[in-house]
């Protein structure tokens, strides 16, 4: 199939797929078939090497084995969720373990195969896997990009864009401010200039998303 299983990116970013397994010989293997795919592929013997990483700039996700020295991949699943790290995962077992494999997709895993592990499964598993990592990189871009426009407003101005998506008139907006609704008029402005919005539903959705995330570090 060549590149064709690879997921197109934004700004075509080469996909990392990060490959997590004690076995030498399973990195290798399932490393040869994502690089055939096309993908940028990192390989760690344990949890804690992988969780010891650089965060990742480009899409990524993760090709976890279940039993690892030191941390389960189970627990590995957890520190990545409690980081808020939204790398998305599949699992690998050598074992038949239902409740593990219950447990991973309840907590989010993409899949879970086991090994020996053969080429189609693998490929589609990690192609879902990498739509949801793209997805979930657009996502913190557009929340990155919405809190640099809300940094740019002014005090004053926040004021404004708080009472503004409230659903408030500028008359009422004034009288709350003890300024003149011209100035109200021209603060609202600048907060739709800044914020890149053209109307009133569109900075409404624009307050939404900022609360639906933390203020990014």
């Amino acid at each position: 199939m060549g590149d064709r299983t690879m997921i197109p990116t934004p700004n075509g970013a080469r996909p990392v797929v990060h490959v997590v397994d004690d076995d030498p010989s399973v990195r290798t293997a399932v490393g040869r078939v994502l690089r055939g795919a096309g993908y940028e592929v990192r390989g760690h013997g344990s949890a804690a090497e992988f969780l010891a990483r650089p965060r990742d700039l480009a899409p990524c996700c993760a090709v976890l084995d279940l039993c690892l020295p030191g941390a389960s991949g189970l627990e590995v699943q957890r520190s990545l969720a409690e980081s808020g790290e939204t790398m998305p995962v599949v699992f690998l077992s050598g074992q038949g373990d239902i409740p593990a494999t219950v447990l991973a997709i309840k907590a989010g895993a993409v899949d879970f195969l086991t090994k020996p592990v053969e080429r189609e499964p693998l490929l589609a598993a990690v192609g879902q896997a990498m739509a949801r990592g793209v997805e979930a990189q657009a996502v913190r871009e557009r929340f990155r990009d919405r809190w640099a426009c809300y940094r740019s407003l002014t005090p004053r101005e926040r004021q404004v864009f708080e009472l503004v998506v409230s659903g408030k008139l500028n008359k009422v907006i004034a009288g709350e401010l003890g300024t003149a609704e011209r100035t109200v008029k021209a603060h609202r402005a600048q907060v739709m200039r800044k914020m890149r919005v053209a109307s009133l539903a569109e900075l409404v959705h624009a307050s939404e998303e900022l609360r639906a995330l933390p203020h990014p570090a």
